[in-house]
Order: structure tokens, then C-alpha cells, then sequence
């Protein structure tokens, strides 16, 4: 049986470092993943979505804005503040392809004489339990 593990030539692995470090950062990957869902969001849900507190939610909103991936519209409620978020097509974009590069990171490389075996038992042939692929 081939080992994948051993015999894996490390130059076939996806480039971990074309990755958009920007979105990769958790607190903005959540704010991006929740927005990318929906049309817009107001930042109190996101807030109280995220967990952020409200400085570190305006900090990555800031920065996720400066990139041309959010756009951020101001508006009054009656005589409330209301901060409405959205991603732009240029940060939705972003996100297409950072999902797309996580993907091909996380998806096994493999031509088909190194196909695994699974066994009903968890194990995907190579020692590593089928549940975490």
C-alpha cells in the first residue's frame, strides 16, 4: 500500500501563502462569512453575532473597508444611529477566491493510485480518521 503521508511530494501541496491574509484573520473571516450570506447586516447583529466588542468589530470593519471589500452606510432610524454593513462585489469576490484557495488547500491532491480505502471503521486507509476529511 502507498503512504501517501511518505510518499507525498510536498511541491503538489496548494501555496498556503497566496492565501488573502486579510480575510484569513478570524475576527475578519467571521464578519466576511456572515456578510457574504446575507445583503446587508447592521452592527449591533454583527456584534452580537461575532462576540466582537465594539471597538475590535469598528477596528476590522475599518480595515475590511479601507480594502474596498465592505462598504459601510450611516443612517438615522427614527433619531437612532444605524451602521449597516455590506460586502461590495470586489469583497465578495475576495471571498469567492478565498474559499476556493482554502478548498484546494484542504482537499487531498491525490491521482487515482493513491485513492484511499476506507473500511467502514473511520480509518481512510492512510491512518487518519475519515471524519477529518
Amino acid at each position: 500500500m502507498v503512504n501517501p503521508v511518505k510518499d507525498y511530494n510536498l511541491g503538489d501541496l496548494p501555496s498556503v501563502k497566496d492565501i488573502d491574509k486579510l480575510i484569513h484573520e478570524p475576527a475578519r473571516l467571521m464578519i466576511m462569512s456572515y456578510l457574504y450570506v446575507v445583503e446587508s447586516a447592521d452592527f449591533l447583529f454583527l456584534m452580537r453575532q461575532t462576540g466582537l466588542t465594539f471597538g475590535n468589530l469598528s477596528s476590522h470593519m475599518t480595515k475590511l473597508e479601507d480594502a474596498g471589500y465592505l462598504s459601510v452606510e450611516k443612517v438615522f432610524v427614527g433619531k437612532k444611529p444605524n451602521t449597516k454593513l455590506r460586502l461590495t462585489s470586489e469583497g465578495r469576490t475576495a471571498f469567492d477566491i478565498y474559499r476556493a484557495s482554502m478548498s484546494q488547500i484542504f482537499t487531498p491532491q491525490m491521482d487515482s493510485q493513491k485513492t484511499p480505502t476506507r473500511d467502514g471503521d473511520g480509518d481512510d486507509g492512510y491512518g487518519f480518521m475519515s471524519w477529518f476529511i
